[in-house]
């Protein structure tokens, strides 16, 4: 099984956190966004590998937004 990035697994964790909020099914996020019930839940496990577009789509449904912070120290940059 492969390693999945700390940062997929907490995205994957806020996106199915913030989905039982609302009282929502993944089937039903999915219908909203535009995609299938499977990508939904690969999202919530933190597959390493997902499509832009319908990540962004089930954040506008469930209200979120991403934002991108740039890292403190030199060594969280990736090496060269």
């Amino acid at each position: 099984m492969p390693t999945h990035d700390p940062a997929i697994l907490r995205l994957g964790a806020a996106v199915r956190k913030r989905r039982k909020l609302l009282g929502l099914t993944q089937e039903a996020v999915a219908r909203a966004a535009g995609c299938g019930p499977v990508f939904v839940y690969n999202l919530e496990r933190g597959k390493p590998s997902l499509r832009l577009d319908k990540l962004l789509g089930i954040l506008r449904v469930l209200g979120m937004d991403i934002a991108v912070t740039l890292r403190e120290h030199e060594s969280d940059a990736p090496a060269s």
